[in-house]
């Protein structure tokens, strides 16, 4: 099972930001996939889940309305994108599966 992200993102405030974890070693549509990030004031925050079968989503209310996630099952790819980033929003953004699967995170730094 691998998961692999893209890469370090630099945004200004305000913007959005779109990132990618590629899933590949089991069957893509068989399992959700989280997204969590990690800030060094928050810590471990989890964002939502996608099913990748259908695109369903679950979003954490402190997300709901800033964040889609989206799966494309032809390449076994989801995307995380969020909006109206503000500093708070720089964090290490992992997609996983399960607890046991994470991608190797990437890096998203707002800042003017």
């Amino acid at each position: 099972v691998q998961l692999v992200q893209s890469g370090a993102e630099l945004r200004n405030p305000g913007t959005s930001v779109k990132v990618s974890c590629k899933a590949s070693g089991y069957t893509f549509i068989n399992y959700y996939i989280d997204w969590v990030r990690h800030t060094p004031g928050q810590g471990l925050e989890w964002m939502g889940r996608i099913d990748p079968e259908d695109g369903g989503t679950m979003y954490a209310q402190k997300f709901q309305g800033r964040v889609t996630f989206t799966s494309d099952t032809s390449t076994s790819t989801v995307y995380m994108e969020l909006r109206g980033l503000t500093s708070a929003d720089t964090a290490v953004y992992y997609c996983a599966k399960t607890v046991a699967y994470w991608g190797q995170g990437t890096q998203v730094t707002v800042s003017s």
